[in-house]
């Protein structure tokens, strides 16, 4: 029997929960505070941890990092309001399996639990040895289906895949969380001469800083507390085939010199070890974070940078490929209907319309998430609005707070929330309420100041 531990502090979301998944044949605690669930956790191993985004002494990210350095092997998944999706879809990055919106839905809960508890049991099957985390090991034979978009930015990643597969020159996928970095990662693979042997992917945003160094380069009987046995790491698990290495921003300063050593010598040696073990993978790194800048900081090794960058594919947001919202949606619709079991045709075109305008700040897994649930809502054999959340429907752009506290006016809203066509009132009102203080508009904006003055560029604001 799978067990669940349910953090929040809404007694009734923990009751009803737990009277349903019990009746499923799952064994469910449940813990009001972030502190009571880790304490719950420390004394007892689960399969799954459901925890709301929003604790009364945790947040989403801080309780997810404690889980994964607790136990490594638990799969989680976060609730959160409609409002948060933006933020939420940060926790993916932290190790997260999948996030829920409220209202929660009996039948999208059952699904998402047993499809995080299956894609985690896969992981540890391909596991020579517990204690290590944030790896999901693919095998030779299992591919993942990428769809093509017809966007002229899918075109130039799709050219830039078959002329960059075939070779062994290392890879950069940047772009924002959800644009599909490892599904290019993967196809990058099929493509290759790698393709029949291992693909493994690394999330090294959701890799405890302390074990990073044995997820990747393995470690030897009594090297730290905890190694039991012997375990080969992830460069010796890929051997012959490709390692993607997600969220590369977030290994440490010592790793990053471990990681260079490999790609200089191809060579590893495992934690606590003593021999040299020779290794032929090539790889692929991504993150959405600016690598360039992390070097200028100090925080990223410029000679690692230079020796991962031998070729670059940039990902646009799915705000700004139109042409392929509609083709990811009903590619969507079809594994919908797949995992619940149902036949819906297609979606109405008012759906669509909503679909194509709405600013997706979770890219493509916040429509994957937001198209399942339609499904699961709808009672005829085509999409339609009211199965689509209210903020997809009517766009509420949250208001921004000045950084002398006082609230700002309606017509000045996070940049991350207002769809294009508003952007260009937003910049300037911003810049009139801030004095035209373009550092301190940026922070208001919630983007960078480089990104500021290519939007000023864009629109031609003279200031």
């Amino acid at each position: 029997m799978e067990k669940i531990l349910i953090i929040d502090d809404d007694n009734d979301i923990c009751l009803l929960l737990n009277k349903f998944l019990t009746k499923k044949n799952y064994e469910v605690d449940y813990a009001n505070t972030g502190e009571e669930g880790i304490r719950i956790l420390k004394k007892k191993t689960f399969d799954l941890v459901i925890s709301d985004y929003r604790l009364p002494d945790e947040d989403g990210i801080s309780i997810l990092r404690k889980i994964k350095i607790i136990s490594p092997e638990t799969a989680v998944i976060i609730i959160t309001g409609y409002s948060d999706v933006r933020i939420a879809v940060q926790t993916l990055k932290h190790g997260a399996y999948d996030y829920v919106t409220k209202p929660l839905y009996p039948d999208e809960i059952l699904v998402t639990v047993k499809e995080a508890i299956k894609q985690k049991k896969e992981q540890n099957d391909h596991e020579p040895a517990k204690g290590s985390s944030g790896a999901k090991k693919v095998s030779p034979n299992k591919k993942k289906n990428f769809v093509a978009g017809k966007s002229s930015q899918s075109e130039i990643v799709h050219k830039h895949i078959t002329l960059i597969a075939p070779t062994d020159m290392s890879v950069i996928i940047t772009g924002e969380t959800g644009t599909g970095k490892e599904f290019v990662a993967n196809e990058i693979h099929n493509k290759s001469k790698r393709v029949d042997k291992p693909f493994v992917a690394i999330d090294c945003g959701a890799l405890p800083k302390e074990l990073a160094g044995s997820e990747l380069f393995g470690h030897m009987k009594g090297a730290f507390t905890g190694a039991l046995a012997d375990k080969p790491g992830s460069f010796e698990i890929a051997n012959g085939g490709t390692l993607f290495l997600d969220e590369i921003g977030n290994l440490s300063y010592e790793n990053q010199i471990k990681l260079l050593r490999v790609l200089q010598e191809r060579k590893i040696k495992r934690v606590g070890g003593v021999k040299d073990l020779d290794i032929d993978v090539r790889v692929i790194a991504a993150t959405n974070e600016d690598l360039k800048e992390a070097v200028r900081n100090g925080k990223f090794r410029e000679d690692l940078y230079h020796r991962l960058n031998e070729f670059r594919i940039e990902l646009s947001p799915l705000r700004e490929r139109k042409p392929d919202i509609l083709i990811f949606a009903r590619h969507f619709l079809e594994l919908a209907n797949a995992q619940l079991d149902k036949n819906i045709e297609a979606f109405e075109p008012e759906v669509e319309e909503k679909l194509k305008n709405y600013y997706w700040h979770g890219n493509l897994r916040e429509l994957q998430n937001v198209v399942k649930r339609a499904v699961l809502l709808c009672q005829s054999d085509k999409v339609s609005l009211e199965c689509l959340p209210s903020e997809i429907i009517s766009p509420d752009y949250l208001t921004a707070s000045l950084s002398n506290g006082e609230p700002a006016s309606t017509d000045v809203t996070n940049l991350k929330s207002v769809s294009e066509n508003a952007e260009r009132n937003a910049i300037i009102s911003v810049l009139e309420k801030t004095g035209y203080n373009k550092t301190k508009a940026a922070e208001v904006l919630n983007i960078d100041r480089k990104t500021l003055y290519n939007k000023l560029k864009a629109y031609d604001i003279n200031i």
